[in-house]
């Protein structure tokens, strides 16, 4: 992989596939703001992210550091992938506390074992920041 990460990409808009369809079918839904500054922080994380999960910057970005890297990377976000989509079947027309801390997770825990596996150094530290803020949010909602 070089600076473009075409598998990224991919599990990327799988995962803002459910995201874009809910907002579609929810448009007049909005929730309540809790705290400005935990929302920005975690747009932030959001977009640092999900920026770094599609582009790899040199000398932050080492790749894989063992054999078979790539197939356990592609394994573990497919997984992850599948729970989130069933999370969302399961949950959809639900409003809870499970739903919440599901829905945010999971993501988290993809950006972060991505960043992890491809050694990506932005997207370890993007990933911790979504993480704190984006479930710290979805508790407190």
């Amino acid at each position: 992989m070089n600076w473009f990460n075409y598998i990224g990409l991919i599990f990327v808009v799988l995962l803002l596939i459910p995201n874009i369809i809910f907002a579609i079918k929810n448009k007049t839904e909005q929730k309540q703001t809790i705290n400005k500054i935990m929302e920005v922080f975690e747009q932030i994380g959001r977009y640092g992210s999900i920026i770094f999960m599609i582009f790899n910057i040199p000398y932050t970005y080492f790749g894989f550091y063992f054999d078979c890297g790539q197939l356990l990377y592609i394994v573990i976000d497919s997984l992850w992938l599948t729970v989130y989509y069933l999370s969302w079947i399961i949950f959809w027309k639900k409003d809870c506390f499970t739903k919440s801390l599901l829905l945010s997770i999971i993501p988290s825990t993809l950006f972060m074992v991505s960043g992890i596996l491809l050694a990506n150094i932005p997207l370890v530290l993007f990933s911790v920041i979504f993480t704190s803020f984006h479930i710290s949010i979805s508790i407190k909602r």
